[in-house]
């Protein structure tokens, strides 16, 4: 038995399930259809558990490295690595089962399996086994099967020695030595906690700088900060290839023409994700791909195939849990015949959650110049903030980079304590197309971090008051 809707989902991660819920609430008879539990890899294997992680990486370095700044003595402080590890695990399966909970709340059907597209109408379900179990007909399909580690030849992942980041956060051993390929924000972050923890850790990065789409300056710190924790990093560097020999693996990394061999129990492949489009029926649809993504129209999420639509990581970047939601919620509002403001991929905020934390929006200065704008920096530290001198926490700096000729914001980037909590001032002031004098002449709470936002933007125009 066909059974019929207005909205069918293919996959219930932070793109799918979101879009299933604003479906529901426009009036839309909506199913959504995941294999796996709803929440995609961000909820059970991205985002939030691996934040629980950093945050015990976060206590326990403040108790075993600073615990005496604050007059507190501590003596023996020791960590279970399982532990840890199980903490992260159980937050995970708590939030899942949540959004199990909100989907089922919003009147949305929701159907485990494995779907695949048999016309631009239909799509049949399958169960573990292979069997079909369902027939989907829906006036508009959204594609939202998101990504998944990519993975390259001249490093055989095999998920015991050499690993993604899901095996990186459900390890039983913690590893005495663990190289990172890729210096980006997942790499980064496993970086930071496995070294909180006393794994020997080294970063290799194709580019100049760690996080390498973020600013210079920021990147720089960054890198310097770790290096004080013991983390050895190589930048300009290629990775050559990854072997397995007995109880090691060995890469081999080219360094401006210098090769080197490195070793170590684990090696983490870091180096991005590709889209999730095999299996699912659409060559036999015709839909286009582009670099191993679906290629959609930008205003409306559809594909080549009217009534089809793709979201969130498969449609390719930025591979964001915050961009799969909003693109999903403006995909059916659009349908809905909602008058719907365009997404703007220049306001998309970027955050690492290591510390120090490390968020940013819009243009780097590198990027502002190369595109010819005359710009005014601002930039305070957290050393001389009075919020972050009381809390410890002076490691840092808010910048922010103006147009000279408007005074409006281009782009803003903050390395430490809260700063992806911070980001998001200036992304509200960003959006809504603030000028410099608009942030300085909003009264902050003090004391406060966010006072650092509003003396950067001062001190641009040489009217801050604390530095």
């Amino acid at each position: 038995m066909i059974k019929q809707y207005d909205i069918a989902i293919l996959g219930g991660g932070p793109g799918g399930y979101v879009t299933a819920i604003r479906s529901a609430q426009l009036g839309f008879k909506t199913v959504v259809i995941d294999k796996e539990n709803l929440g995609g890899i961000c909820l059970n294997w991205g985002c939030i558990p691996t934040k629980s992680l950093l945050r015990n990486a976060d206590i326990y370095d403040t108790i075993k490295n600073h615990s005496e700044d604050f007059g507190i003595t501590v003596k023996g402080v020791e960590f279970d690595f399982n532990k840890v590890i199980k903490r992260s695990r159980d937050i995970s399966d708590k939030i899942t089962k949540n959004v199990e909970l909100l989907v089922k709340k919003n009147k949305v059907d929701r159907i485990r399996g494995f779907g695949k597209l048999i016309s631009k109408n239909q799509i049949s379900v399958f169960d573990n086994t292979g069997k079909e179990t369902d027939v989907i007909e829906a006036s508009k399909i959204i594609i939202a099967t998101g990504a998944r580690p990519r993975i390259l030849p001249n490093i055989p992942v095999d998920h015991n020695m050499i690993i993604t980041s899901t095996e990186a956060m459900n390890l039983k051993d913690q590893p005495k030595e663990l190289i990172v390929i890729g210096g980006g924000a997942i790499g980064i972050e496993f970086a930071y906690f496995y070294s909180v923890f006393g794994t020997k850790v080294t970063i290799i990065e194709m580019m100049d700088q760690i996080l390498p789409v973020e600013d210079k300056e920021v990147a720089d710190l960054l890198a310097k900060s770790f290096k004080k924790r013991g983390i050895e990093i190589f930048t300009s560097t290629v990775v050559e290839k990854a072997e397995v020999k007995g109880k090691k693996v060995i890469v081999t990394i080219n360094q401006n023409g210098e090769k080197k061999e490195l070793k170590a129990d684990k090696v983490l492949s870091a180096i991005g994700v590709t889209g999730n489009i095999e299996g699912f029926g659409l060559e036999e649809l015709g839909i286009e791909i582009f670099k191993n993504h679906i290629k959609v129209d930008r205003n409306s999420y559809e594909t080549n195939v009217p009534g089809i639509y793709a979201i969130g990581d498969v449609n390719g970047p930025p591979w964001l849990a915050h961009v799969a939601s909003a693109e999903g919620l403006y995909c059916i509002e659009k349908i809905k015949g909602l008058h719907v403001t365009p997404l703007e991929y220049d306001n998309i905020p970027g955050c690492t959650y290591c510390q120090p934390q490390v968020a940013s929006i819009g243009l780097t200065e590198q990027k502002a110049k190369e595109k010819g704008y005359e710009v005014k920096i601002g930039k305070f530290p957290f050393m001389a903030s009075g919020k972050a001198f009381a809390v410890g926490e002076r490691e840092g700096f808010v910048k922010i980079i103006f147009d000279a000729k408007y005074g409006e914001i281009l782009g803003a980037h903050i390395i430490g304590a809260e700063a992806t909590e911070l980001i998001g001032e200036l992304g509200i002031a960003k959006s809504l197309e603030a000028t410099y004098e608009s942030i300085v002449k909003t009264v902050h709470a003090h004391p406060t971090l966010s006072e650092s936002i509003m003396e950067a933007a001062a001190q641009a125009y040489g009217e801050a008051i604390h530095i």
